[in-house]
This record gives structure tokens, sequence and C-alpha cells, in this order.
């Protein structure tokens, strides 16, 4: 990422077991300024948040093969050190159920897939402003 593009704005952990679309959408949000990290599963989220204690946001998909999305949030909303880390949901099938355990999780957002990148970057931008520079 080009430092001089745009300022540093929050640590954001993406998990998808697509690693094309992970990929994708890390490039598209470093763009913005935010520092992406990525993880294809439960066990290296878990792993990408020890090891990155400023990770700011989750953003994560519903369906991965060993571990979903609302198992990763769980894991989170139990643990104390991140039981409050916003929490955004990606899916391109999302049901009813997994709706209901969103809100109890309390997601903060739900993303169709293909993810409308502009949305997401609104949403982004008004959870975490850029700073106003003063001359």
């Amino acid at each position: 990422m080009n430092a001089a593009a745009a300022p540093f704005r929050q640590q954001i952990l993406l998990v998808d077991d697509e690693e094309d679309a992970l990929v994708e959408l890390a490039e598209s949000l470093e763009n913005e300024g935010f520092v992406c990290f990525t993880a294809t599963s439960v066990t290296y989220a878990l792993q990408e948040l020890t090891l990155n204690p400023d990770i700011a946001l989750v953003i994560t998909d519903l369906r991965m093969p060993e571990e979903s999305g609302i198992s990763l949030i769980k894991r989170l909303r139990e643990h104390t050190d991140r039981q409050h880390l916003p929490v955004i949901v990606m899916s391109g099938h999302a049901e009813m159920d997994d709706v209901s355990d969103m809100l109890r999780l309390q997601v903060l957002d739900l993303f169709r897939k293909p993810i409308y990148l502009v949305r997401l970057i609104d949403t982004l931008n008004s959870l975490f402003p850029l700073a106003k520079h003063r001359f």
C-alpha cells in the first residue's frame, strides 16, 4: 500500500474460505487506507486476532467448510478481551436462523455476496471516520 495515497486507518480482519474473494476485498479496503489481515478459516482468524491485538473490526463469511462465521462470532463474544469487537457478516445465502443468531450476537451488518463495495466502504467510513486535518 502506498502510505502517501491514504492515511493509516483501522486494522480489519477479513475471513473467507474463498481466497480470491479475500484478496480482492483486502486490496479494495487497503486502497481506502485500511490495514487488512486475512484468514481462510476460523482457526486462522483466531490466530490473527491473537497476533494483532489492534484489529478493530472483523468481516467474516458465514459459510465455511470447517467452522462457520457464526462459530467465530460466538467465540469472540465468549472471549473477554474481544467480546465487543464489531463484526460484519457476508453471505451468499443467509437463512432466517442465521439472521436471528446474528442479531443475538450483535452483528453490525449483513452483506450479500457478491459484496456491494460502495455500501461496505460507506459503512466502514461511518464506523471509522477519516480524521480531519487542520492546516
